[in-house]
């Protein structure tokens, strides 16, 4: 026993050395990342117009190794309370697959090309801010019940409902009810540069996870009208075509994917 407390020694020495140089370039490797994505974000925010540093995640393990071929296998870039134009406020999101970075390096030059596998692109409204635009205060946007209550089906990959049957819940005043009522909505995007939404109020909605607030016949059509709205100027990041549109959540959101695609990161936002 006693002869094989040299050979242990030596065999735990080199276990605590490969671990320690295991730990070390871990460590640098997520030192680069933060670096990179410090970077990224503060040149996005620079030609992006933002008043705050946006996220940025470039994900995937090493990061280094993705950095030495110009290859980056996923990116996320998110914008939250950007200012815009049309309903005060919205966040732009944009995931990137399998990026490209021979043109633009790996720490991303503003105005250098990136060519991208896979691009999905989202503008994001929150029921405050879309309410504020329909002059309903209280507004609460909520996907379609239907899918609310169906874990297993009824939205995109990224999260989104459909864009039929989402429910609306809000007080229409200009419609002369003082009460929370519950409307279906169905969206659709439209205009020559698919950047227009309309919201399609369908009916009232009463019973189980509604405000359960009957509208008198006479006032339907008022009450409908008041929580149907056109919102122009809903253009996506990178200038992506809408996909599709729905709910997450209490808020709509416009998605675009597109594979195949080169773009700047200076096109970010396009309003």
């Amino acid at each position: 026993m006693g002869n094989n407390v040299p050979v242990r020694k030596l065999v735990i020495g080199f276990v605590a050395t490969v671990l320690a140089l295991v730990v070390a370039a871990v460590g640098v490797d997520f030192g680069a990342a933060i670096y990179a994505e410090y970077r990224l974000a503060r040149t996005l925010r620079t030609v992006a117009a933002l008043n705050w540093d946006p996220t940025a995640a470039i994900l995937g393990f090493p990061f280094i190794t993705q950095a030495r071929r110009h290859q980056y296998n996923e990116v996320e870039l998110r914008a939250i309370g950007v200012d815009h134009p049309v309903v005060g406020k919205a966040s732009l999101e944009a995931t990137m697959h399998h990026i490209n970075l021979t043109e633009a390096s790996w720490l991303i030059r503003p105005n250098a090309p990136m060519h991208i596998g896979k691009l999905e692109s989202r503008i994001i409204i929150d029921s405050t801010h879309v309410g504020r635009f329909m002059g309903i205060d209280d507004l609460l946007v909520e996907a379609p019940s239907r899918e609310t209550n169906d874990p297993t089906g009824g939205t995109t990959e990224s999260g989104i409902s459909s864009n039929q049957g989402l429910v609306f819940t809000g007080t229409p005043r200009a419609a002369g009810i003082d009460k929370r009522v519950s409307v279906t909505v169905d969206l659709s995007i439209t205009g020559e540069d698919h950047s227009t939404l309309v919201m399609t109020a369908t009916g009232v909605l009463t019973g189980a996870g509604t405000a359960d607030q009957p509208v008198p016949e006479d006032k339907t059509a008022a009450v409908l009208a008041e929580f149907s709205s056109t919102i122009t100027g809903q253009r996506l990041p990178f200038g992506i075509a809408p996909t599709s549109e729905g709910a997450r959540g209490s808020d709509i959101i416009i998605e675009g994917i597109a594979e195949g695609v080169t773009v700047e990161l200076s096109e970010f936002r396009q309003t």
